[in-house]
């Protein structure tokens, strides 16, 4: 993909709703655009604004097999309120079999690398696999999320997975998110009144502190810069 359509493609829509943007895209690429969905609030008001579009749109999440109960029912809850089909990935078995017999059941948290590599088996090859045929990638990333995602743009290339990425939710603030979750009585994983601001696997997922970063709960045993499991990569 060249920089200059990428560089067309945010002009276009620098003004559009996120609404407009997924419409955008779902009609240039019907067969080939898909959200990802970790069911945390941005992503649930994604699936929202996918489904009230086209409820045959392809929208797929990752059981890591490391979840948390309540993201499990979020899936099932979610599914049957708009009437869509949400493509479950797992990892490879065998993979997983490997990386604990090498190095234990939670290899995470003796080293960053171990980290990343139980990322690697766990979500970053199912992702490869949910989007072997895809062109383009609907997430919701936010700038205000994260030191690392403050540099991102409403549609850029991820050269890591050779895909569009576009983040329709982009601008938005952290109030505009739950101003839209309460106007449109979205269904959210309970834990969120419990603290937990970003919802990943269950050993790597804690409850933030009044003022801390949205992101500090997740893998908060590492340095901030180092946050993230590879999935948003550019």
């Amino acid at each position: 993909m060249d920089n200059n359509t990428l560089n067309t493609w945010n002009e276009e829509l620098k003004n559009s709703s996120p609404q407009d943007v997924i419409t955008f895209f779902l009609e240039k690429f019907p067969d080939t655009c898909a959200l990802a969905t970790s069911l945390g609030y941005e992503d649930q008001i994604l699936t929202e604004m996918v489904a009230s579009i086209d409820k045959e749109a392809n929208i797929f999440t990752l059981d890591t097999g490391r979840l948390f109960p309540e993201t499990y029912d979020l899936i099932d809850r979610t599914s049957k309120k708009y009437g869509i089909n949400i493509h479950i990935f797992f990892p490879e078995r065998r993979s997983v079999e490997k990386i604990t017999q090498e190095h234990g059941i939670n290899l995470f948290y003796d080293s960053i690398e171990n980290r990343k590599l139980c990322c690697n088996v766990r979500k970053l090859e199912p992702l490869a696999r949910a989007m072997k045929d895809l062109d383009v990638w609907i997430t919701g990333l936010r700038k205000d999320q994260s030191v690392t995602r403050t540099s991102m743009r409403l549609v850029e290339w991820d050269d890591s997975n050779n895909i569009i990425k576009i983040n329709p939710l982009i601008n938005w603030t952290e109030q505009d998110v739950i101003q839209y979750i309460q106007e449109k009585g979205i269904p959210c994983n309970p834990l969120h009144k419990k603290g937990y601001a970003s919802i990943g696997c269950q050993p790597c997922t804690r409850a933030i502190e009044k003022g801390e970063d949205v992101r500090a709960g997740r893998w908060w045993w590492e340095d901030p810069a180092t946050k993230e499991c590879g999935l948003h990569k550019k």
